[in-house]
């Protein structure tokens, strides 16, 4: 399978899993040995600048929500657009990071747009294969502007319905569809 690192998961409504229902999962690496996303779509009741005075002590001016990257516990990670922070180059101008050296200037001289988690979504060599396999996902090249959505409900609307156009476009061998479907 080609990787789906750069992509948008989407979880279906074969996927059983509750921990995926309504999510939009940014896929940040996917090779042989497993892969790695974060979710998009599941804000917790942190805000950065809560999180931050429990971590550092200090006070910061920011409201937005930490997410809930996944059911995997793990470090406190980021998806930002400071190419001098980055670990990794998810999509050209975003990047990922999970050092504490790189997340600290983040925050620190509020470098926005950038999305903290804690957690992440994970899985095994071979899972998202078999998940993909049997419906569990639907995909869509990532691109910057939904990535930094703070509106989580709107970022679920418009990529699964985007992902419900690019279906019955293919699936009725469209070159391009109308907004309003009276127009056809």
């Amino acid at each position: 399978m080609e990787s789906l690192a750069g992509k948008f998961l989407i979880a279906s409504p074969y996927l059983p899993d509750p921990n995926f229902l309504r999510t939009v999962v940014l896929m940040v690496q996917h090779d042989h040995e497993g892969a790695l996303g974060l979710v998009l779509t599941r804000p917790i009741n942190l805000t950065v600048q809560e999180l931050w005075k429990n971590v550092s002590g200090e006070e910061i001016s920011a409201a937005e929500a930490v997410l809930q990257g996944g059911p995997v516990e793990g470090p406190l990670m980021a998806i930002h657009q400071e190419e001098a922070l980055a670990e990794i180059e998810i999509i050209p101008g975003v990047y990922f990071a999970s050092q504490r050296e790189n997340i600290e200037p983040l925050i620190r001289e509020g470098k926005r747009p950038y999305r903290l988690f804690l957690g992440y979504s994970g899985w095994g060599a071979q899972q998202l294969e078999d998940e993909m396999e049997v419906g569990g996902w639907l995909t869509l090249p990532a691109r910057k502007e939904p990535i930094f959505e703070s509106n989580t409900d709107l970022l679920w609307k418009s990529v699964s319905g985007e992902v419900g156009s690019n279906i019955m476009r293919e699936s009725l061998n469209l070159k391009s569809m109308p907004q309003d479907p009276n127009m056809n």
